[in-house]
């Protein structure tokens, strides 16, 4: 399977429905939406309605994280979308089997993302009940940070314990993604790209990923 890319959106200029558009003609396997309520991370983006008057244009299919406290309110908001994925983080719920059952429940792919400093021994319990993790290689919550070189261990850990013991999930990575740093991500399924592309010519810089 060749590297799937999600393209997030948030660094997009105005108006962003329309420029959204133009990015969703192009070679992007999905359009990512970060939703952040400024208390699980310091940052805040749209509301639900606000997202779906945004992205109501595109058709490539949602990819959506969820860094919020309130897990269970946004993925009942948030399923309104259809999306292919909700994503939820391990360090924002105690029960994290029943939020797991809770978006299977919808119908919709469930994927669970780790911070930085989360170790992927910590989740190793749910990887069998997961279609997605999300390796986190920046700090949640802020755009254009550098990669993390540490997250690259955690892709390959991944990737060495699906194969090993079968299990499904996709391995996503998130942040600090450019034309340099999606080449230590080789092992992954799913690169999430947000400035990179949407800082310059989009058609250019995807072109650049995907070579």
């Amino acid at each position: 399977m060749s590297m799937k890319i999600s393209a997030s959106f948030l660094d997009i200029k105005e108006p962003k429905s329309e420029e959204l558009k133009k990015l969703d003609k192009l070679d992007v396997d999905f359009i990512h939406l970060d939703v952040m309520d400024g208390i699980f991370v310091e940052n805040k983006t749209y509301n639900c309605e606000e997202f779906c008057d945004i992205v109501k244009f595109t058709t490539k299919p949602k990819d959506i994280h969820l860094m919020v406290c309130d897990v269970k309110n946004n993925i009942d908001e948030f399923s309104k979308l259809n999306p292919k994925f909700i994503t939820f983080h391990y360090e924002a719920v105690s029960e994290v089997a029943s939020v797991i059952n809770y978006i299977k429940e919808k119908g919709i792919n469930v994927g669970m993302s780790i911070k930085p400093s989360t170790d992927i021994s910590e989740i190793v319990e749910y990887l069998d009940y997961l279609d997605l993790v999300l390796v986190m290689s920046v700090e949640p919550g802020k755009g254009g940070q550098s990669f993390i070189e540490e997250s690259t261990k955690k892709i390959e850990q991944l990737y060495d314990l699906r194969n090993k013991k079968h299990y499904h999930y996709l391995i996503e990575v998130d942040g600090g993604i450019n034309d340099k740093t999606i080449k230590k991500c080789s092992k992954a399924d799913i690169c999430v790209v947000g400035s990179f592309i949407t800082k310059q010519d989009y058609k250019e810089a995807i072109d650049k990923l995907r070579n």
